[in-house]
């Protein structure tokens, strides 16, 4: 359809709310129906095999734990409900239902974890031990417990063999008769949260997994605490039916409690020879707590909030909170656990059985309320546009409203501008950031070659330019890595940061590590600070007229770039390979967090 420079007020709003939605289903949230997997171009044919966990007993009742069924015999309830914007509808708060489609929850089932620990394995042989210890303590944390306290070996792979007499059983050969595989395949569960003590909170000696879980204090298993948010819990009905102590726990409510296995510390570090480096300070894999200590969202700031304040969010009107319970509750914080890995979720959800998961969990209705949360962590708007003398102008502002860097956590993770214009005419002029069906995005260099990385823009004048907002490890020699054990510094760390942190003084902070903060083109950035950014575009155009910009502010889980290296070892490693048949039938690649559109003349 030729569109002429008569255009009517209402056909050119039609054309641009069109090309609001255009822009969308180019990113795809939900992507195109599949790909060829030999479009990742890495010489290594994919082995099509799938996992085979077996499901959990999560009623069990042991020494140190109980199962998160035992739980939710009671604090699941249809009578837990509360209003919502539609009238006469309710929707239902019930802790373990709320729980149980979360990423924290299914922790030791995901089958990206399960690829990642494989590799480091198979390429740090002697550190088998340290790497299942440390990597369980978080995302098998009762199983992890359990081993320590009784004396069991944990591993989470077999090794050997039967014929060879040095057959090693691994907990993803195990079943529902296996107490330790009960205990692991829980995830990040009930009895472990509520457990641990208020011991070292806020210091190094509690995080990377440095929780205490004493148990009982007295002989009687009964008498194991469960701290909750309450002052008066109703003690002897939990006593009897559950077998813990209900009692008042200030410190399970503070961002200190999340600290524990979300600031996490590499030590000791590796050269690319297998050899420990040293004399070298812990690398900061992951700091989401300091972050937000050094953030306006922190204790004391202009806006703030504990991590339970946005992840768990309060429930504005009364509510029951079990079976029995003694009447209803204020203040209730909902266990849903709110993040942004939705496409891990659709993971879970599709391959439920091979994973072992229950059957018939919501993981839709997750899926809806994960994509709805990422949207308020950040605002999009377009400002300073202008055409003269042939070029297009305009600047693309970014503001995090989140309490730690976006994206915050694992460096897989990639946020990215996704940027078009359209002429007066509907004709596209430029195009920047634009997503594959197979999650590769146009003009990335990783995604190219996994050993490069995107820089970081301060101005954007081609379509082979896209910002992207990442952190890329690199090794003591100063090449970039995929793997953590080998990773001792940042190559680029452009993740927008918090509002508050100042990226100068954090800079300067020496009790700071020093893999902590800015790193690459982002420091040299004046606007990049304090919780925002603008990307300046300058575009060639043709002729002087109307344009109309529309920006996106997309979030990818697994950057392809990092992909297309794991998968090369997917040969040799059955758990990459099972990995990448997942990622191979899976739709959803990215989610929006916001838009905006502007027309400049």
């Amino acid at each position: 359809m030729e569109f002429t420079r008569t255009l009517t007020a209402s056909t050119r709003v039609g054309l641009l709310l069109a090309f609001v939605t255009l822009l969308s289903a180019c990113g795809g949230g939900s992507g195109d129906s599949g790909f060829d997997s030999e479009e990742l171009n890495i010489g290594t044919a994919p082995r099509g095999t799938v996992p085979n966990i077996a499901r959990a007993d999560a009623a069990f009742e042991g020494t140190h734990h109980a199962g998160s069924d035992s739980c939710a015999s009671c604090h699941n309830d249809p009578e837990m409900t509360i209003s919502t914007p539609i009238p006469d509808v309710t929707r239902n708060v019930s802790i373990g239902t709320a729980w149980e489609t979360s990423v924290m929850a299914n922790a030791t089932r995901d089958p990206y974890w399960h690829a990642v620990v494989a590799s480091e394995l198979h390429n740090f042989p002697d550190m088998e031990d340290e790497i299942n210890d440390k990597c369980t303590v978080c995302h098998a944390p009762m199983a992890n417990d359990f081993a320590k306290k009784e004396g069991v070996d944990l591993r989470l792979f077999s090794k050997g063999s039967v014929e060879a007499g040095d057959f090693q059983e691994g907990l993803y050969s195990m079943n529902e008769e296996d107490e330790l595989f009960n205990h692991a395949m829980d995830g990040v569960s009930c009895s472990l949260c509520h457990q641990m003590e208020d011991v070292n909170f806020g210091n190094d000696e509690s995080m990377t997994g440095g929780y205490t879980i004493l148990g009982s204090p007295t002989d009687d298993n009964a008498d194991r605490p469960a701290y909750g948010q309450y002052t008066d819990p109703d003690v002897g009905y939990m006593r009897q039916q559950a077998g813990f102590l209900p009692q008042y726990g200030a410190h399970i409510s503070t961002s200190e409690s999340c600290a524990t296995c979300h600031n996490l510390n590499i030590e000791p570090v590796y050269s690319n020879t297998d050899e420990k480096i040293p004399d070298i300070g812990h690398f900061a894999e992951q700091a989401i707590y300091t972050e937000w200590l050094n953030s306006d969202f922190a204790i004391g700031g202009s806006k703030e909030a504990t991590c339970q304040g946005c992840h768990m969010p309060v429930v504005d009107e009364e509510v029951i909170i079990g079976q029995g319970a003694p009447g209803k509750r204020e203040g209730f914080s909902e266990h849903v656990f709110l993040g942004a890995n939705t496409v891990m979720q659709d993971m879970f959800k599709n391959f439920a059985d091979e994973l072992g998961i229950k059957p018939g969990l919501d993981f839709d209705g997750a899926i809806t309320r994960n994509r709805e949360f990422l949207k308020t962590s950040a605002d999009v708007t377009i400002s300073e546009g202008l055409v003269d003398d042939g070029t297009l102008s305009f600047d693309v502002n970014i503001q995090n409203n989140t309490g730690h860097k976006l994206p915050g956590g694992y460096h897989s993770r990639r946020v990215y501008l996704h940027v078009q214009v359209l002429d007066f005419n509907g004709q596209q002029v430029f195009e920047s950031g634009k997503i594959n069906a197979n999650g590769s995005i146009v003009g990335v260099a990783e995604d190219t070659s996994p050993s490069t990385w995107e820089q970081h823009y301060d101005v954007i004048t081609s379509e082979t330019q896209v910002q992207v907002y990442q952190s890329i490890v690199g090794t003591i020699e100063g090449e970039r890595t995929h793997s953590l054990l080998d990773g001792m510094q940042y190559l680029k760390d452009n993740r927008l940061l918090p509002s508050g942190a100042n990226k100068f003084t954090i800079q300067n902070d020496t009790t700071l590590p020093d893999s902590f903060g800015t790193f690459g083109k982002a420091i040299e950035d004046p606007d990049f600070n304090g919780g925002t950014d603008t990307v300046t575009y300058r575009i060639p155009v043709d002729i002087s007229g109307s344009y109309t910009v529309a920006a996106e502010l997309r979030y990818q889980p697994f950057s392809f770039g990092h992909l297309k290296q794991l998968f090369t070892e997917g040969t040799q490693i059955d758990q990459v390979d099972m990995f990448r048949t997942i990622y191979d039938a899976t739709e959803l690649r990215d989610e929006i967090i916001g838009t905006a559109t502007e027309t400049i003349q």
